[in-house]
């Protein structure tokens, strides 16, 4: 098996649980590494600098596009957001799998750049439930919930261009579920082409 680790991108509606979700999947198994993105938002309460977000001012990100450290950038709800490039590069080579939870607009500009990236996206079970996770969180004004329950509309329809769909219902079963997913394209035969070439040398020597 080739040991170049996977990078796959999780997206998902606001309200989800996109973030619980990899909190967990990280706990549980040390195989992961879970890319820090950039944003020029504020931390909500509780997130640390460098470990939810980078969190810089506008001017920061700017500079980082202009300098071509970040891999996708995006804007969402009147805020941008974008992925280190050297962070998610160095943990691919030391054979580790590498999650970007990143919205629908930057994982395709990921899976263009990576045509081998694995997308998944998180939804929850139904509408009813995504409104009261948003509620819940209450850190939120109503004018923002409505705007991520707008944009979760203009989501939906890019749905169906990622390759899994995972319903966070139940939030063990869904993480296990996601780490079996993903360790399973390990054996994708694209991830190990140099397994097959060495097989084919061994063969023509004998």
């Amino acid at each position: 098996m080739s040991d170049q680790g996977i990078l796959a991108v999780v997206s998902g509606f606001s309200g989800a649980g996109k973030g619980t979700l990899m909190k967990e999947l990280l706990r549980r198994y040390d195989n992961y590494a879970l890319s820090v993105s950039a944003t020029t938002r504020s931390p909500r309460e509780g997130e640390v600098h460098g470990r939810e977000y980078f969190f810089v001012t506008e001017e920061e990100f700017d500079r980082l596009i202009r300098e071509d450290q970040l891999i996708e950038y995006a804007r969402y709800v009147k805020h941008s957001y974008g992925t280190p490039k050297s962070y998610v590069m160095e943990q691919l080579r030391a054979g580790k799998d590498v999650i970007l939870e990143i919205e629908i607009q930057g994982a395709l500009k990921v899976k263009k750049q990576f045509p081998d990236t694995l997308l998944l996206f998180v939804s929850a079970p139904d509408v009813a439930e995504l409104k009261r996770r948003l509620v819940g969180r209450g850190s939120e004004s109503e004018e923002v919930i409505r705007e991520r329950l707008a944009r979760a509309k203009e989501e939906a329809e890019g749905m169906a261009g990622y390759d899994y769909l995972l319903i966070n219902d139940d939030l063990d079963a869904c993480v296990e579920e996601m780490h079996r997913i993903i360790q399973a394209q390990h054996a994708r035969v694209s991830n190990n082409q140099g397994f097959i070439e060495r097989i084919r040398r061994e063969l023509a020597e004998c």
